[in-house]
């Protein structure tokens, strides 16, 4: 088995977070994705890990969604002198993500926030690594659009 945990486990971790909004959820998703990728050796397959352990994740936080239909958003407190600024960037940031499609917002966060490698999230889309790349462009254009509004 070529899988090294501490490895991909940051990465899926920020994701069930990003999905769920909550610490502790996420850290149960986390290791129930892990656990459930360790039952079942039949589909280890060492090009395709990364790919099979987002599956999973999303189908867990999916799944949890389904469950918890209003998750509160924990909030962490912050030291810096600019917490003004920082939560209103935040909360534009926040607000232009959130008028993206459930798709795109998480093509983005595979993508900028967990590093994911844009040959392994053409395969969870089933597109070409050509279209993922189009389809990212456009993306950040309508994010930077959005963001450019509030500033005016």
């Amino acid at each position: 088995m070529a899988l090294d945990i501490n490895e991909h486990y940051d990465k899926i971790y920020r994701y069930c977070y990003l999905r769920v909004s909550n610490r502790e959820t996420a850290e149960d998703l986390t290791q129930e994705t892990f656990l459930r990728y360790l039952e079942h050796p039949q589909y280890h397959n060492i090009d395709k890990t990364l790919q099979l352990l987002y599956t999973i994740a999303g189908n867990l936080c999916k799944d949890e969604y389904r469950r918890q239909k209003t998750e509160e958003i924990s909030e962490e407190t912050a030291s810096d002198e600019n917490i003004e600024e920082s939560v209103i960037t935040d909360y534009a940031l926040s607000e232009a993500l959130q008028k993206l499609s459930p798709e795109d917002r998480e093509i983005i966060l595979l993508r900028y926030i967990n590093d994911v490698p844009i040959g392994v999230i053409a395969n969870i889309y089933s597109m070409s690594r050509f279209a993922l790349n189009r389809r990212i462009k456009k993306i950040l254009a309508e994010l930077h659009n959005e963001l450019g509004k509030e500033e005016l």
